[in-house]
């Protein structure tokens, strides 16, 4: 032992690199530490994001029966893979300054805007959208209430007036009496949260049919390609007037073109090695979005998303549920049967 190494002095070259080295392993510690606080703030946030209802426990057993899932089909992969029926709505919700912004309007009620049944098949590598009109007359079923008590049985009542009266437990139940098909998951996200996710997204490009001019959603497109940005999108998606007879017939098909639209965005996106755009995506999606409890966590919602990684736009089929003019109302409509009911059937 030399005298300087005798005293501690570690001022030799030996000495300085054994200092480097202890300086670079508390550097790189401290990185390691500030990179897990990270990551465990990002997940707990994005996970606070998200707004849940237990649909479940308040609906009970009086429902549709689950689909059957064969052993062989679970176990051919660690992800989920039998088949799933998800009820998504797009909510006019008016609260908070983004969606005033967006929407206008009174902040005290919102309305399920957009309401689609996605069906994905067994193996999740195939799925069909049904769109339901919200014009749609219906048999409104008794709903239980998160005060106490419950709503009383409406026929002839506004599709949307389930949301409105009784939240997503009516929405839900409205829809299972109507197709008698079980809600696997319920998924619900306002107008912010929406334009958010696409603007994450970079955008989405939409081919339009004909030129829209529309006043009350203030869009104005003519026909041909188009990129449009979140607050865009949002305009395609409630614009009715203008196109077609004016009703929301013609605002399903936009919707449905916005469907694939972000499906196909999303498969031109390597989200997994873009940490921050991941991120982003991920934060716009949570931060409007409401779930049921099956969905109410960061890793549900990765473990889904990942389930449906071989799902791709061409193998959605978008449809609308056949519907004919209410016979007792021009400007209303009804399921028409037996078409409505086979379409039903054929996602169970």
């Amino acid at each position: 032992m030399t005298r300087h190494e005798e005293h501690g002095d570690t001022g030799g070259p030996v000495g300085r690199r054994r200092g480097a080295l202890r300086i670079a392993g508390f550097a790189l510690a401290g990185a390691l530490v500030l990179a897990a606080a990270t990551t465990t703030w990002a997940y707990w946030h994005l996970s606070d994001n998200i707004t849940s209802v237990d649909i479940n426990t308040a609906l009970g057993d009086d429902r549709p029966a689950r689909a059957m899932v064969t052993p062989s089909a679970a176990a051919a992969s660690p992800l989920p893979s039998g088949s799933l029926n998800i009820l998504v709505l797009g909510s006019d919700s008016r609260s908070g300054k983004a969606n005033k912004a967006l929407g206008g309007g009174d902040s005290g009620g919102a309305r399920s805007d957009t309401a689609m049944v996605v069906h994905i098949d067994a193996g999740r590598t195939k799925a069909t959208v049904v769109s339901i009109p919200r014009d749609t007359l219906v048999t409104r079923p008794s709903c239980p209430l998160p005060s106490g008590g419950s709503t009383a049985v409406t026929h002839g009542a506004m599709f949307n007036s389930a949301y409105a009266v009784g939240g997503p437990v009516c929405a839900v139940k409205t829809v299972e009496s109507l197709t008698h098909v079980r809600m696997d998951h319920y998924v619900e996200i306002d107008f912010a949260g929406f334009a958010k996710l696409v603007d994450a997204l970079g955008g989405v490009d939409v081919t339009t049919d004909q030129d829209i001019d529309d006043d009350k959603s203030h869009l104005r497109l003519d026909a041909g390609d188009h990129h449009l940005d979140g607050t865009q999108a949002l305009a395609l998606a409630r614009t009715r007037h203008g196109i077609g007879d004016g009703s929301d017939l013609g605002r399903i098909g936009l919707q449905q073109k916005l469907v694939k639209a972000l499906l196909e965005r999303m498969a031109t996106m390597d989200l997994l090695t873009d940490p921050a755009g991941l991120y982003q995506v991920a934060d716009a999606v949570t931060a409007s979005l409401t779930t049921d409890t099956g969905l109410d966590s960061l890793n549900e919602l990765m473990s889904l998303g990942r389930s449906l990684r071989g799902l791709t736009a061409d193998r959605t089929r978008t449809v609308m549920m056949p519907v004919v003019t209410a016979p007792s109302d021009p400007n209303r409509v009804v399921a028409e049967e037996p078409a409505a009911g086979e379409l039903w059937a054929s996602l169970r």
